[in-house]
């Protein structure tokens, strides 16, 4: 399995013998739906029984100029008939909608893939806003690729005539038009698609029988058209799945999903405060639409008042939730600390992007790594979660709710925009494969004498929880140090150090209720260890597997619990001659291992807001074990 898995993501398409997988990159102006194509056609794909994954590649602007380089949307689908972890290194197909698009994405073809393109958008304007100084469909610049470039524009027009649509709005229906031709090209069914679009445009009858006759046309162009010998209907076989209930997931839907499952095995009503950010909002619109389970969401006015909400809520009896990225994570910090100080659980996504400030608000990055770990006034732990996939985050979510409840304190749950955004198939489980953990709050007094001792902990170190306005229960609660065990304020020195000391024992013994590091590749010990978190699961491994299969002492360990650390991590990672820690930042995790565990751990960092190859990964493993 490892050669051919191997063998499916590097090879260029064969365009006359059926390869295992396929990578197809559509692009275009922003505004041309290029993720609207590749959302259906990633629907098509999961119906074909295809295993797959995807990367939505979003312009940081809101709106560019249209044409512009800086404009261009994406979206890459790697598909096939066997196992598939990443979005693929590089395009076997490149849709290119614009000139923009072609010159943005070009690059990134494999040698003898194919460019299919539209000549209607080569004209003299769109070729200077893209900084061609020639055409280059005509001036045999791509040579090395094979090109298909014929008229999309006009074609789409002449398809959607009988509806008597305006020009602009008849183009619209180009991106159906080209997603048509598509499903030609992979052997997909319309249907699918067709349903959709009369649900779409359930009221707008003409602009749905429009698109559906664009993508009609697009189909039948395929069908009908002399295009050449290296433009052939491709068919991939389902890959074997285990019997079961499957779906496509992003990331930001199996988190709602999991917070949703978290506070139902907490046997918790649910809180959600937000606030809109990219990547983080699509948490909130999934939530929304989840009252049925008990959900309650609040889009707040600031960052602020979205975490004070759900700690007001956590603080009532509920589950407090809230989610955020990186520049939203920052004004959350005073509350955070708060939270740590109260001990009220609380559950913070942050979904994370390109920075500083700004930054890259719609690329990918794994740099708010220190900033959950330690980004907080004052001594003030919590523990720190990673999602590696989009369909773990589900389990992720769970988890980051369990930990919250049963160690009263504030989890913080990392993704990133690119978990957020991708897809991939899952396999619904069996609510009964989860235990659940039933919350308990305080109801009588807790002390001597009938006396409350809200702060008094157990052997773990956590707090009872007790609800406002439960009878002889009243008592104090803030951000102010306060008494051990009645929670009076108290600014004593003693006071503070232990119970500075009290709060940083109790998230260090959240390392005791998670399982012992594994293994998600190779073996415990040897020549070297590739340790990742987060979203350069894939990547990583298929670079080991790869490595494996060409005879080379390499694993891969992959951290979920990033704080506290698992208890085995440190004699795990000794048994390693060498360790190397790919990660879209500057070395944060790298630095995080070598101050707790004392090992020469290497960085391999990216910062550029695209996610790791597979082909980067290989080189730097080829690197240390040379």
């Amino acid at each position: 399995m490892a050669s051919s898995v191997a063998a499916a993501e590097t090879a260029p398409i064969a365009h006359t013998d059926t390869p295992e997988a396929v990578v197809v990159r559509f692009a275009g102006d922003s505004g041309d739906g290029m993720q609207l194509t590749g959302g259906q056609f990633t629907l098509s794909t999961a119906l074909a029984g295809n295993d797959l994954a995807t990367f939505p590649d979003f312009p940081a602007e809101i709106r560019a100029p249209q044409g512009t380089l800086f404009g261009v949307s994406a979206f890459q689908i790697n598909f096939g008939s066997t196992d598939v972890s990443t979005a693929g290194d590089a395009p076997d197909v490149l849709v290119a909608m614009n000139p923009a698009a072609l010159k943005t994405n070009v690059q990134a073809l494999k040698p003898g893939g194919l460019i299919i393109a539209d000549t209607g958008e080569f004209t003299k304007r769109n070729l200077e806003k893209a900084k061609y100084d020639s055409n280059p469909i005509e001036d045999g610049s791509l040579a090395k690729w094979d090109l298909l470039a014929f008229d999309i524009s006009a074609l789409t027009l002449e398809a959607v005539k009988p509806f008597g649509l305006g020009n602009k709005e008849a183009l619209r229906c180009k991106n159906m038009w080209t997603l048509g031709l598509a499903l030609w090209m992979f052997d997909r069914d319309r249907q699918p698609i067709v349903d959709w679009l009369k649900g779409k445009f359930a009221k707008n009858e003409i602009v749905a029988n429009a698109n559906i006759a664009a993508l009609n046309a697009g189909h039948a162009y395929g069908e009908t058209a002399e295009v050449g010998s290296h433009f052939k209907k491709l068919h991939l076989d389902p890959v074997p799945h285990t019997p079961g209930l499957y779906r496509t997931i992003t990331g930001a839907d199996a988190i709602a999903l999991g917070l949703v499952a978290g506070a139902q095995l907490a046997g918790l009503p649910m809180f959600f405060g937000g606030y809109p950010i990219t990547p983080a909002s699509a948490i909130l619109h999934n939530l929304a639409k989840m009252k049925e389970f008990g959900v309650t969401t609040f889009q707040a006015e600031d960052e602020i008042a979205a975490i004070c909400s759900a700690i007001g809520a956590s603080y009532a009896g509920h589950l407090g939730v809230t989610s955020s990225s990186g520049p939203g994570i920052a004004l959350k910090g005073e509350a955070m600390g708060l939270a740590i100080m109260t001990e009220l659980p609380l559950v913070i996504v942050n979904s994370q992007r390109g920075g500083p400030s700004t930054g890259l608000p719609t690329k990918t990055e794994q740099s708010d790594l220190y900033q959950a770990i330690y980004g907080r006034n004052g001594d003030a732990p919590l523990p720190v979660i990673a999602a590696s996939t989009p369909a773990d985050a589900f389990e992720c979510a769970i988890e980051a709710c369990r930990i919250a409840v049963q160690f009263m304190t504030p989890v913080m749950l990392l993704t990133d925009g690119y978990i957020g955004n991708a897809a991939e198939p899952w396999k619904v489980p069996d609510p009964k494969e989860f235990d659940p953990f039933p919350t308990t709050f305080l109801t009588e007094p807790n002390g001597p004498d009938g006396e409350l001792l809200p702060f008094k902990r157990d052997a773990r170190g956590v707090r009872p929880w007790i609800k406002p306005g439960t009878p002889g229960l009243m008592h104090r609660i803030g951000g102010i140090e306060k008494a051990i065990d009645t929670g009076n304020l108290d600014y004593a020195p003693a006071t503070h150090q232990a119970q500075t000391d009290a709060r940083k024992a109790k998230v260090d013994g959240v390392a005791n209720a998670v399982p012992p590091q594994g293994v998600s590749l190779g073996n415990t010990s040897g020549k070297l260890a590739v340790v990742g978190w987060g979203s350069t699961f894939g990547p990583i491994h298929q670079a080991v597997r790869r490595a494996r299969a060409k005879g080379q002492d390499v694993s891969h360990i992959h951290v979920r619990h990033v704080w506290p650390l698992p208890r085995n991590l440190g004699e795990l990672l000794k048994g390693f001659d060498k360790v190397l820690v790919p990660e879209m930042n500057t070395g944060q995790f790298k630095t995080v291992l070598r101050d707790q565990f004392l090992v020469d751990a290497k960085p391999l960092n990216k910062v550029s807001g695209q996610p790791f190859t597979i082909a980067e990964i290989e080189a730097a493993i080829e690197e240390q074990l040379a």
